[in-house]
Formats: structure tokens, sequence, C-alpha cells
């Protein structure tokens, strides 16, 4: 049997890899030549492994912050560091629908966070 991706991170670490041969198997068909790794699998081990805390929380940031017992700032920094690194996800912003507008409690949430004044808090509010 093969090495694992883990045993595979170690013997890199930070370096960029190609891969050369591709092996299917069921089949057993070998492709070779030069072959550019994926952008999620060019991340390092514990990016890759935070993107799949993201994926089984569903996107939730308040289950992140419990599993990883940080602060919802930490994960927001996270997410854009390694965002940054995806640059193949264009996403062009435009204005944001009233139906976007952040609930009660969510505001309330930002503002218990320290993200939010009261002052702001009650603008948001307001705008609703």
């Amino acid at each position: 049997m093969g090495r694992d991706w883990q045993e595979l991170t170690k013997l890199v670490g930070q370096t960029p890899i190609e891969v050369d041969r591709v092996r299917l198997i069921d089949s057993g068909v070998a492709i070779e030549g030069p072959f550019t790794l994926p952008p999620l699998a060019q991340l390092p081990a514990e990016d890759q492994v935070f993107v799949a805390a993201f994926v089984r929380c569903h996107g939730s940031i308040k289950q992140m912050e419990k599993y990883f017992g940080v602060s919802y700032p930490t994960i927001k920094n996270r997410l854009n560091k390694i965002g940054s690194q995806l640059s193949f996800v264009e996403i062009e912003q435009g204005p944001e629908p009233e139906s976007a507008a952040p609930s009660r409690s969510e505001v309330l949430d930002r503002v218990s966070r320290g993200e939010l004044t009261v002052a702001q808090a009650l603008e948001q509010l307001k705008q609703k």
C-alpha cells in the first residue's frame, strides 16, 4: 500500500510539489506527466484540516469557535488567510440585498463579542 497524505506532508513540508505519476486503483492504469495539485491540496495540512472542519460544521463559525476553542475573530482571520491562498474562487461583491440584513440575535452576538458598539448595533437595528 502507498504512503498516506500525512506522511507525504511530513516529507515535503511547505515545499511546492508536482505529481509525475497517477495510478487509477480500480483499473491499475497509470498516467505519467506533470500534474499540479488542486488548490485545496496545495494548502498546508493544518489549513486543510481547518477547511474540512469548517465544511463539517456547515460553515458555522459558532461551532468552529467551540471545536477549536478560539474566538470569532480568530476563526475569521484564519478563514481570510486561507481564502487569500485560494484565488481560483472569484466572487464579485455587489450590494447586499435587504434580506441579507443581520438578524437581531446576530447583531447582539456581535455586540457581545465586541465587534460592534451599542450605537452601531442600534443603527443596524433601526435599518430593519
